[in-house]
């Protein structure tokens, strides 16, 4: 595969990927993760299409990016490209030029539209250690028997306060295999959009919740949510189904 000349290129075709943000790398940011991207793609020789205009770039758009410190199995970026490719070949050959930690799971021709649209809730899997489960148990029941929990966040244009609750579709602890307090979330996409660390402020003014040493946290899925809002299913399924009718 050849990368064309930095010059106006249409799109011939369009891929969706979805990443994996691992270990040490759930510390790198969204911009870091922008400039590894970007290299890999030339490493890989994907032939990408390019915008027009006085500086043109390449046709890629990322969706949802995680927080700078948390880990995710569920990132997800659209490129444009010169010309068709095979997805399997096209995943191999980028997951082989990106650093461990940013790991390629899937990807899938983009045969609807919409796609950012698909993605109206998130999985969250927060792992709490030295907070008994029992303490967590008792502070998410609290949680969960108010209607409205208003907490702060600084954001660009200063201190914000929303509701938590309102958004929250679902929560469950338990524990991992090494003992470990586990929050388990479902969170639907608003704006602005429930984090995390959001809901453990919840936690922390609703029931005083203490976290003695910082929560590991992963994106486990984002996605359509299911009926009952407990879960959300795969985005990729539209695109899937209609690369399952288009003619061999």
């Amino acid at each position: 595969m050849r990368t064309p000349d930095r010059e106006y290129v249409a799109p011939v075709a369009r891929y969706r990927i979805r990443f994996a943000k691992r270990g040490r790398m759930r510390f790198a940011s969204h911009r870091d993760f922008q400039r590894v991207f970007e290299r890999a793609l030339r490493r890989a020789g994907v032939p990408m299409a390019y915008s027009a205009g006085f500086s043109p770039h390449p046709k890629i758009s990322y969706a949802n990016a995680v927080a700078t410190g948390a880990a995710s199995e569920a990132e997800y970026v659209e490129i444009g490209t010169a010309a068709a490719l095979d997805p399997t070949v096209l995943q191999q050959a980028l997951d082989a030029s990106l650093p461990s930690g940013f790991d390629v799971l899937d990807v899938v021709t983009a045969r609807t539209g919409h796609f950012v649209d698909r993605l109206e809730g998130s999985v969250w899997r927060i792992r709490l250690p030295q907070v008994s489960e029992s303490d967590l148990a008792d502070a998410v029941a609290a949680l969960l028997a108010e209607t409205h929990v208003e907490v702060e966040r600084m954001t660009k244009k200063g201190a914000r306060r929303f509701d938590v609750r309102a958004d929250l579709l679902s929560v469950e602890c338990g524990t991992d295999e090494s003992g470990c307090a586990i929050l388990t979330l479902v969170v639907r996409h608003a704006v602005p959009v429930v984090r995390p660390d959001d809901v453990l402020a919840g936690l922390r003014q609703v029931a005083s919740l203490a976290t003695p040493s910082p929560p590991v946290v992963t994106r486990m899925a984002q996605g359509p949510l299911t009926a009952d809002g407990r879960g959300v299913t795969d985005p990729f399924g539209p695109d899937r189904e209609e690369s399952a009718r288009a003619p061999a």
